[in-house]
């Protein structure tokens, strides 16, 4: 068994004490005194700014009292100067109303002299033009008498015109004749290579009608007996020899590069050798002392 408990006696509540002061910081007297210094200072710069507020206000409302002066003084002015430019204006009316007035009167004067001038000159032009006609009337006379006589000289000068065209006919005539007769007359001979006939030109018309039919070209030549080579259209030829008697001759050719000898031929032979492929021909028709005339005969289009 558990032995009793017995509840201990109350104790009575120990005594209160009262807590003692604190005591004073030294910083917070510090602190206390910047404050204070802060709002010192604070209120010394309100105190600044009203003061500069006050001067600005100052200064503002003179300003505003200046702006206002040189308003009144612009409006002022601006006022003269309206009034100034509608006196000018009235006074510009009044001189174009003048000036106006003035040119009509003048332009009426003008006019009037103007008609008076312009009749006048018509006068004298209808005076002009009737002595004109009056001269030309008898020149016309004149002339038809002259042309009446130039005529009669005319028709006499066409009767002398009509015989000198029947002789121009008849010569014509003769013309076509001779020149059937020139066609007539080229011969054909056949060449030193071909061995086909070509026809040849014995003189001067039958060479003009080779030149004329465009068949080939015709390139006459003159050469004297010499040791140089003389040019004859894309060729060159060269003459060794001349027998006026026998009417032959020897020929040098010079063509494509090569060199060939044509030795005792006859007049009117065609002296033939190629050209890039084209058949040329040398024809002589006349052997004198030392020289030949004739021409030289290429195709109109080479063959390549």
């Amino acid at each position: 068994m558990s032995s009793p408990q017995y509840p201990y006696p109350p104790q009575p509540p120990p005594p209160y004490y009262a807590p003692p002061p604190p005591q004073p910081d030294p910083s917070s007297s510090l602190k206390i005194a910047i404050a204070v210094g802060a709002i010192v200072a604070s209120l010394a710069a309100n105190a600044f700014l009203l003061y500069e507020v006050h001067d600005m206000k100052t200064e503002s409302a003179q300003t505003q009292e200046k702006v206002q002066n040189q308003i009144e003084a612009i409006k002022a002015a601006n006022t003269e100067m309206t009034e100034a430019y509608g006196k000018h204006f009235n006074d510009l009316k009044q001189d174009l109303a003048t000036s106006k007035h003035e040119l009509s009167f003048a332009a009426n004067q003008a006019a009037s002299q103007v008609k008076k001038e312009a009749l006048s000159y018509a006068d004298e032009q209808s005076r002009k033009l009737e002595a004109e006609q009056a001269q030309t009337k008898q020149q016309l006379s004149s002339s038809i008498s002259d042309v009446n006589q130039k005529a009669e000289t005319v028709n006499a000068k066409v009767e002398g015109v009509n015989n000198d065209v029947a002789g121009v006919k008849t010569d014509l005539n003769s013309t076509k004749q001779d020149l059937s007769q020139t066609k007539s007359n080229l011969l054909k001979v056949t060449g030193d290579l071909s061995g086909t006939n070509t026809m040849v030109a014995t003189n001067g018309k039958e060479i003009e009608e080779l030149r004329r039919r465009g068949e080939r070209n015709i390139v006459e030549f003159s050469l004297k007996k010499q040791k140089n080579l003389q040019k004859v259209g894309d060729i060159s030829l060269r003459l060794d020899k001349a027998d006026m008697k026998k009417n032959k001759f020897t020929l040098i050719v010079l063509a494509d590069d090569k060199t060939v000898e044509k030795k005792d031929r006859n007049v009117n032979e065609p002296l033939q050798f190629y050209v890039s492929k084209s058949l040329y021909e040398v024809v002589v028709n006349t052997v004198g002392k030392d020289q030949v005339t004739g021409y030289l005969s290429t195709p109109k289009y080479q063959n390549r």
